[in-house]
């Protein structure tokens, strides 16, 4: 069966109830989330066969997570169990204009020891239909960053697609390296690159001129966009969403997508009454993946798609987007007013 494979880390998510300070009541909501594993599971929603690869404690954590991603349609077959422990993110959402704060403690888990040879590529693409993963993973330690370019290079040799989300986290990139040095080396890998605008200045050293680097307007992105795609030929696809936070509670949310020859627009929704928007990102890329292989010769579909899926994830409490394809194609449709379906 073909299948879009995604490899990273996935953590247990420690959350305050509602918009309340961290450990402000002797309670936490627990879940799991990670980029990668987060695609998967939105991809599953979507009717897509999913893989997520990755590695995670031998203990009844690890079961937990191996669990519940089987329970959302995610394949789990190359998840490896090994010593060590979970990863954890705590997270304090935000309200009015404090904003939502993330702190990590996830030093020396299970899957920041990976090393290369650890996973079997080429069985595991030997069914593959794409290759997902972020900047997150090559942040975490040398070792993963070296068996994040294993697995990229091997996807490539097998012959499909690659797209990266830079996914800039500042507070993990503490190993000696910065992330210019390791992201350059695999988007010059990629065919699909996905990022905001800070994750295009961190990651790769590419902004707009000064005079432009403040600026919100199309024509920027634009440029920005030109210039990656022209400092990375190998690239397909740029896609760049844009968020404009008002408050915690209010953002405006659109992207682009730009190739050699095209620059498109996506419809900016105004997302008010925000649930969650951690993941946001990880569910556009989802409906990006799944757009390009819908319909591969329709990319402001695909757009649309991944803005549209990606706009609901706000409304859904966990870093899983749990909207299904129907759903997201009723946004597309025109059904925003939220009335109830019976």
């Amino acid at each position: 069966m073909n299948t879009v494979v995604t490899f990273g880390e996935i953590m247990l998510r420690l959350k305050s109830p509602g918009a309340g300070r961290l450990l402000q009541e002797p309670l936490l909501e627990s879940t799991f989330g990670g980029g990668e594993a987060n695609v998967a599971v939105s991809l599953a929603q979507f009717g897509v066969p999913a893989s997520f690869v990755s590695a995670v404690p031998e203990n009844s954590l690890g079961e937990a997570v191996v669990g519940t991603l089987r329970r959302y349609g995610v394949d789990t077959t190359h998840i490896s169990y090994r010593s060590g422990r979970l990863g954890i993110y705590f997270l304090e959402g935000g309200a009015a204009q404090r904003p939502s704060t993330v702190l990590y403690d996830r030093e020396n888990s299970a899957f920041s020891q990976v090393h290369p040879g650890d996973f079997d590529w080429l069985s595991i693409f030997s069914a593959g239909l794409w290759f997902h993963t972020s900047g997150i993973t090559p942040a975490l330690s040398p070792s993963a960053a070296e068996t994040v370019l294993e697995a990229v290079l091997a996807a490539k040799h097998a012959g499909i697609p690659v797209s990266i989300d830079l996914n800039y986290r500042k507070k993990l990139w503490n190993y000696g390296k910065t992330a210019p040095e390791v992201m350059r080396s695999l988007v010059a890998h990629a065919d699909v690159l996905i990022a905001n605008e800070e994750d295009i200045q961190k990651c790769l050293g590419i902004s707009n001129s000064e005079e432009d680097s403040h600026t919100v307007d199309l024509d920027g992105y634009r440029r920005l966009t030109d210039k990656v795609l022209e400092s990375f030929p190998g690239l397909s696809h740029v896609a760049v969403t844009l968020r404009e936070a008002v408050s915690a509670d209010t953002n405006f949310w659109s992207a682009v997508l730009a190739t050699k020859n095209t620059f498109l627009i996506s419809q900016k929704y105004a997302i008010t009454d925000i649930v969650d928007r951690v993941g946001a990102g990880d569910s556009f890329s989802a409906g990006l993946i799944y757009g390009m292989l819908k319909n591969p010769n329709d990319e402001k579909y695909a757009l649309e798609f991944a803005t549209a899926a990606s706009c609901l994830k706000h409304s859904i409490s966990g870093d899983f987007n749990l909207s299904k394809k129907e759903e997201v194609e009723a946004l597309l449709g025109g059904n925003a007013s939220g009335r109830i379906q019976r």
